[in-house]
């Protein structure tokens, strides 16, 4: 536990990552519990810059928030890093899919170099402690469910090979300089912003536009997701309470096959949904499930929202974003 939590007062962050899916919701928060946030974001091209552009300009509108348009391999980071107290380091090239050949220099220099380099300025610049998120990739086929923290890590994908290693350098960066690192395996996030390239995203679009939904595999993988608000919950807990060192999973507990969600959708879109399935990926794990109780005790997690009802949240916001404008009523 830290000295002080970040919510003692209010203290100054850092999120890399901060125009992303999760790191504008973290980002949210912290500016809502009154604290101090600069955000760090290089607006990557892996999906449309403009979305991310679009969270960074609601953050830059909240007294209190200051962006960093740069990458961390190339910026001073010292410079980033001045009187920053805690770290939230969600900053990464994602996606197992990708994550394959040619490609993977860009994951090696995003989700290896990138934490090196951001973990030496933090323990240079005196950061009280750095927040690693990871990913449950780092599981591979996991032996025994559900899943806890002491399992013996075995990714499948150069993805999950890669997060493993950032957690790697956390621990070396605690062990050699007494910098106080905690690392959280996000299982499967989703909700409103979700990128376009994940599952329940791209069901979604389809469904509204029509299209069948692709399905990689048979769709009986199964996964254990979590709602964005719960994620960023535990992230902000991890800042404050979490112990030095040590890693947590942080999932929602629902878990379901994508046969299943897309069963959910359905009932959401009050119709059923055209399936269409292609070959199943290199990397995609079988099923993922989560051993919660360390998360539990130490941070305090307790999941809220269930997989139904974050499903709706993020199918209502979706078509509130891609509905065609009404034409006003006459004499309104």
């Amino acid at each position: 536990m830290l000295a002080r939590g970040i919510y003692d007062l209010a203290m100054r962050t850092l999120v890399t990552g901060a125009a992303g899916f999760i790191g504008s919701r973290l980002a949210e928060r912290l500016l809502d519990e009154g604290h101090m946030v600069r955000g760090i974001d290089r607006f990557s091209d892996f999906y449309e810059p403009a979305r991310k552009r679009a969270n960074a300009e609601r953050l830059s509108a909240r007294e209190g928030f200051e962006l960093v348009d740069g990458d961390i391999c190339e910026i001073a980071l010292g410079e980033a890093l001045d009187g920053t107290e805690v770290v939230f380091h969600l900053a990464a090239q994602p996606g197992v899919r990708t994550s394959w050949g040619a490609e993977f220099d860009l994951y090696l220099r995003d989700n290896v170099l990138a934490t090196q380099r951001l973990l030496e300025a933090a323990r240079q610049g005196g950061v009280e402690r750095v927040v690693f998120a990871s990913s449950s990739s780092i599981y591979g086929d996991a032996e025994s469910y559900p899943t806890s923290e002491d399992a013996t890590p075995q990714p499948i994908s150069p993805y999950g090979v890669t997060k493993l290693a950032g957690e790697h350098l956390c621990r070396l960066y605690g062990r050699q300089f007494g910098l106080s690192t905690v690392a959280l395996r996000y299982f499967t996030i989703f909700g409103p912003g979700q990128r376009p390239d994940m599952a329940f995203a791209r069901f979604i679009d389809a469904g509204l536009e029509g299209r069948p939904l692709e399905v990689f595999g048979d769709g009986r993988q199964e996964r254990d997701f979590t709602y964005v608000d719960d994620a960023v919950a535990a992230t902000v807990a991890a800042g404050e309470r979490g112990t030095s060192g040590e890693v947590y999973n942080v999932a929602g507990g629902a878990r379901a096959s994508v046969l299943d969600v897309i069963e959910v959708l359905g009932s959401a879109f009050g119709r059923g949904l055209e399936v269409r399935h292609e070959g199943a990926a290199p990397g995609d794990v079988r099923q993922t499930g989560a051993d919660t109780s360390k998360a539990r005790r130490d941070l305090g997690f307790e999941p809220r929202v269930p997989l139904e009802a974050g499903l709706q949240l993020q199918v209502d916001a979706r078509a509130a974003c891609v509905a065609p404008p009404q034409d006003p009523v006459a004499g309104s």
